[in-house]
């Protein structure tokens, strides 16, 4: 049996997106692996990000160490897929004769094929999870239509196209019965699910159908956009219990000079008002955000509004990037990036110590209370959970000592938070929930 190692970087679509490819593997008889260090496998399948500077470096680096694993004679073939592939196959091509062929994002079929499998479309709702067998992410639908200034994602990805619902529902039912407590919803924007294909937003409604679903425990919502952000998830998130309260809504920034120059379509006033509802309907709601600064244009006052919006809304989790181009963008082709990387860096860092300070207060308030986790491993000394607060991977972990107790994987405990550090909790088990 022939041993194929699909190695995946990049986000969480990009997982959903190897997982499917396993499957179909899987069903034509492969033995398939998702291990970087894996070395009987004599197929290697990377899966690529292209969308940032450091991200690209990082897909590069490990093909140029796959084709001299090729060229010494350790693995016989290699194919690349994803998101460099998609956007810059023909150069590719030409630097890197040692992969046997390219694959962008859209052509599954044709990647089976070349891998001697059948693409199967029984198989299309079926997984291989490489995440821990309590957690999965279920990507709701492909591209974007937003164009946001310096985001490259609809020249790789393409124009927003949404999974049908019972497609998805029927994903989603196959993970719950595989173990799966815990549901990851994502997509390059969640709220715009359902225009495509049924011309009105149908998120409320999908995630009421998820809420149905027998094992499902937790379903929590990645990558928001704000702007027409709908009132019914809202109310769907208040309503259904299973639904954590929190919310991954990137706004990217608050100055109204620069989210227009950004592309983006809403205003501060707009984006105050929507964390308003939000924190009405769901009041211990937990609000992630991700902030771009030395965008084209931004002046100091423009990053000084910026740490104000940060100061008054608190964010629970929140994520800083400093602005590079993206060739093919629009700021990349009409901007002049003037904002110098001494000062780009500094205002990320910037932000940064404001946000520690901000975690920490938000931290040290939930010491005291009792809350429901999921362990997710065993470290040291410790047992790693997590609240509904927290997604796996990109948010703090509550940390809960292993002297005396046997906590499992994937099980859901009561504790009580003893203990707060900045981006870390502490906990003693008090019953299993």
């Amino acid at each position: 049996m022939k041993k194929i190692n699909v190695i995946t970087l990049g986000c969480s679509k990009n997982t959903v997106d190897s997982e499917h490819l396993m499957a179909q593997l899987r069903a034509s008889g492969y033995e398939v692996a998702a291990d970087s260090d894996r070395t009987d496998a004599k197929v290697v399948v990377i899966n690529t990000c292209g969308f940032i500077g450091d991200a690209k470096q990082e897909s590069v680096d490990l093909i140029l160490r796959a084709a001299a694993a090729k060229t010494a004679g350790r693995i016989e073939r290699l194919f690349v897929i994803g998101c460099l592939a998609e956007r810059y196959a023909d150069e590719l091509r030409s630097e890197l004769p040692e992969v046997d062929e390219f694959f962008g994002v859209h052509d599954w079929a044709g990647i089976a094929r070349a891998l001697g499998a059948e693409h199967r479309a029984e198989c299309e709702t079926r997984r291989v999870l490489t995440t821990p067998k309590h957690y999965a992410y279920l990507k709701i639908s492909e591209g974007c239509n937003w164009k946001c200034g310096y985001c490259a994602i609809p020249l790789i990805r393409g124009e927003h196209l949404s999974v049908p619902m019972e497609t998805l529902l029927e994903e989603a039912r196959g993970l719950a019965a595989a173990g799966v407590k815990e549901l990851m919803v994502i997509a390059q924007d969640t709220t715009y699910y359902g225009i495509d294909l049924y011309g009105r937003r149908r998120l409320a409604e999908l995630l009421a159908e998820l809420c149905r679903i027998e094992g499902l425990e937790w379903i929590r919502l990645h990558y928001a956009y704000p702007a027409g952000f709908p009132d019914d998830v809202i109310e769907t998130m208040a309503r259904e219990p299973k639904i954590c309260k929190y919310l991954d809504i990137p706004f990217q920034h608050i100055s109204d000079a620069q989210l227009t120059a950004m592309k983006r379509r809403h205003t501060k006033a707009e984006a105050m008002e929507l964390i308003r509802r939000l924190r009405s309907a769901v009041p211990d709601i937990a609000l992630r955000t991700t902030l771009l600064v030395g965008y084209p244009g931004e002046t100091e006052a423009d990053f000084e509004e910026l740490a104000d919006f940060v100061r008054e809304v608190r964010f629970d989790r929140l994520g800083v990037f400093a602005y590079s181009e993206e060739e093919g963008t629009y700021s990349a082709e009409k901007l002049h990036d003037d904002v110098p990387e001494e000062v780009k860096q500094s205002r990320v860092d910037r932000i940064m110590r404001l946000q520690g300070e901000i975690a920490l207060a938000n931290n040290l308030r939930r010491v005291g209370r009792r809350e429901r986790v999921i362990i997710d491993s065993r470290q040291g000394d410790y047992y790693v959970g997590r609240s509904q607060y927290d997604s796996p991977e990109v948010d703090q972990e509550i940390l809960i000592p292993a002297t005396g107790r046997r906590l499992l994987r994937g099980r859901f405990y009561d504790v009580r938070i003893t203990r707060a550090e900045e981006y870390d909790l502490y906990a003693e088990p008090v019953g299993k929930a």
